[in-house]
């Protein structure tokens, strides 16, 4: 008799899903970490102010989280690869486009709706869900840490390429090799084909509409509460992202620290993130959210109140990076484990447009107020009241699966 057979799944990882999914995410979130390399040069060749560039961006973030949702959508009845391949494609007509804006709704356009879209096809939600519905259980947060380390990775890696493309062969031309070597999406999403009706875990999952996951979703309190807390998340990061170099500039540090500076969050990042599926697998994810949204704000204040110099941008950098997507395997775990895997590009991608709501206020508020009173600092400490708010609401969340309901009055 074939006792394989008797099994449920497969306790080895799908490694050509796991490979290929995390270079996407390196891909995609490596290529919008590098906007803010983009914003001097690009203002100055076209006459425009921080405002603008920073709502191109806050655009970005914002479209980045409607998509999230109905991508996810997407991937789980249709399969991933389509939703990749599309984002690829998008990728790379935007960042084109961008190059040759000269005018605002064009560059709102591009580096925004395009962009902010593309990356919203392959990001982190999209991928992740993918691995849940392939992956057993017990192994879920390791490759959630695997994957947000390849993302982390991917800033690492084209902060100092964009800052050395731009040097060497101006910002549009460095923009036109980004959106190049973003079609190569597509190729690398084909073995992430399938959808939520064709893994074995999610075929052992009760079945169930979309309209029934939305109505328990809305309906439970840790989801409601995860949500908030991520809209946090983007607020703090889209704003470090796209205005640190520029605040450099303006605390009179020069701007290859900036590069330096979101290269370490990149590096740091990749451990943050590794650290972050091995802690998660093992102790509650809860409260590790409580205490990284704390140690966030206690960063960001130091970082404001000790002298700020080019040692203190490396180790602000250095400690902001294992904290930037720390909170990312958690979140999206505590969703697979409340509601299960068969439609998590959907809700997760729902908590994920909570975070790109927070990224659209971090960004523009950082250009807002950076030319309406000439300073960046009313922006982070907003940020720093924010990370504790994160932490008070992640604190009474239970890390338990949704009790369905079943004939006879009993729950599943």
């Amino acid at each position: 008799m074939n006792h394989m057979a008797d099994r449920p799944h497969s306790t080895s990882l799908p490694w050509a899903i796991v490979i290929f999914g995390c270079i996407i995410a390196m891909m995609t979130f490596g290529g919008r970490s590098t906007m803010g390399f983009f914003q001097l040069p690009l203002i100055e060749a076209r006459g425009w102010d921080r405002t603008t560039f920073g709502m191109a961006m806050a655009i970005q973030n914002l479209m980045w989280g409607v998509g999230q949702p109905l991508f996810g959508a997407i991937s789980d009845k249709f399969g991933t690869w389509r939703v990749l391949a599309l984002s690829g494609i998008m990728y790379t007509v935007g960042l084109c486009l961008m190059a040759f804006a000269e005018s605002v709704w064009l560059l709102h356009i591009s580096g925004g709706i395009l962009i902010g879209l593309a990356v919203a096809g392959g990001s982190f939600t999209i991928i992740m869900a993918a691995f849940a519905r392939n992956v057993p259980a017990e192994k879920r947060m390791f490759v959630f840490g695997i994957g947000t380390a390849a993302g982390s990775a991917g800033m690492a890696l084209f902060s100092p390429i964009a800052v050395a493309m731009i040097a060497a062969l101006g910002w549009q031309e460095a923009l036109l090799w980004m959106g190049a070597f973003m079609l190569i999406i597509p190729l690398l999403g084909i073995p992430l084909r399938g959808n939520s009706e064709s893994s074995a875990i999610a075929k052992q999952e009760a079945e169930q509409t979309i309209g029934e996951a939305l109505r328990e979703a809305c309906g439970h309190n840790g989801y409601l509460l995860l949500t908030a807390g991520f809209f946090v998340c983007g607020f703090q990061v889209a704003f470090i992202t796209v205005h640190f170099p520029a605040y450099l500039v303006d605390i009179g540090i020069h701007a290859k620290y900036a590069g330096i500076g979101l290269m370490l969050i990149g590096l740091f990042n990749i451990v943050g993130s590794l650290g972050s599926g091995f802690i998660g697998q093992r102790y509650s994810k809860p409260m590790f959210l409580v205490y990284i949204y704390l140690a966030r704000s206690v960063a960001v204040t130091a970082f404001l109140l000790l002298p700020q110099t080019p040692l203190s941008v490396v180790i602000f950098a250095s400690v902001m990076g294992l904290l930037w997507l720390s909170t990312v395997p958690p979140t999206n775990a505590l969703v697979a484990v409340m509601f299960g895997t068969r439609f998590l590009g959907l809700l997760g991608g729902i908590v994920f447009f909570s975070h790109q709501i927070g990224s659209f206020l971090g960004v523009w508020l950082g250009g807002y107020l950076r030319d309406q009173y000439g300073s960046y600092e009313p922006v982070w400490w907003l940020g720093v009241g924010l990370g504790v708010f994160a932490a008070i609401v992640h604190w009474p969340i239970r890390e338990e699966a949704f009790k369905r309901p079943v004939a006879g009055g009993e729950a599943l």
